[in-house]
């Protein structure tokens, strides 16, 4: 896992000299494992730069934060929390259709909120590469759009940057570094969390998988080399 997270790091130039770095952190295995890779290797790297973890408290209940907090308190690491009401307003009767596009938009704009109060200029998410892919096939089928998520992307006239250093490695890689590291289980409240679209995407694509193993490396080759232009 150390192998992609560099390939990942270096063939898109993610961090440079004085960044400040902010690290979002769901409770996830992408997100910890994410954390675990940067701040280990961050004393030696010669690129000096700093990491701010985060996370938003999407107002279901539960002590997840207080969990998260204590744990990252636990390895040496502060961890911030931000509380809020988005899960619950995603999931009001107002919103009924897509409450995993609201509460991702909010929960996006209160990161680069703190990214800017504490003078980050980077932003650094867990995605890894089948996340990459299945968000084309989402927006391919869903909304009519050929997008993915970019390994690395501007935002705001270059005033924050964010980053997917595991956009090169797989969750199977993830899982398994994962228990390796012995990370706390820790349980995502949300009620739409096994019920979404990107679920039925993933197991469409694990179906094709199974029927060709190199179909996941052609379908992120091509993405990252499609003939009218790069989407990644």
């Amino acid at each position: 896992m150390n192998r992609t997270t560099a390939k990942a790091l270096h063939a898109y130039d993610m961090i440079s000299d004085g960044d400040r770095i902010l690290v979002g952190i769901s409770g996830g295995n992408d997100s910890l494992s994410l954390m675990s890779i940067l701040d280990e290797r961050r004393p030696r790297v010669p690129v000096k730069h700093r990491l701010f973890p985060v996370h938003v408290d999407l107002g279901f209940g539960g002590d997840l934060s207080a969990r998260l907090k204590d744990y990252f308190r636990q390895q040496g690491l502060s961890l911030r929390v931000e509380t809020s009401d988005y899960g619950p307003l995603a999931h009001s009767d107002a919103n009924r259709e897509n409450p995993c596009f609201l509460c991702s938009m909010l929960r996006r704009k209160r990161i680069f909120q703190v990214a800017d109060e504490l003078k980050c200029n980077k932003v650094a998410l867990g995605h890894n590469k089948d996340d990459i892919i299945e968000t084309f096939f989402l927006n391919m089928l869903y909304s009519g759009q050929m997008g993915a998520m970019s390994p690395r992307q501007s935002f705001f006239e270059n005033r924050f940057t964010i980053i997917r250093p595991l956009a090169f490695t797989e969750k199977k890689t993830i899982r398994r570094f994962s228990g390796q590291m012995k990370f706390p289980d820790f349980i995502n409240p949300c009620p739409s969390a096994s019920k979404t679209k990107r679920e039925d995407v993933k197991k469409m694509l694990e179906n094709l998988y199974e029927t060709n193993p190199a179909v996941k490396g052609n379908i992120f080759a091509a993405l990252r080399r499609p003939v009218n232009g790069p989407l990644l």
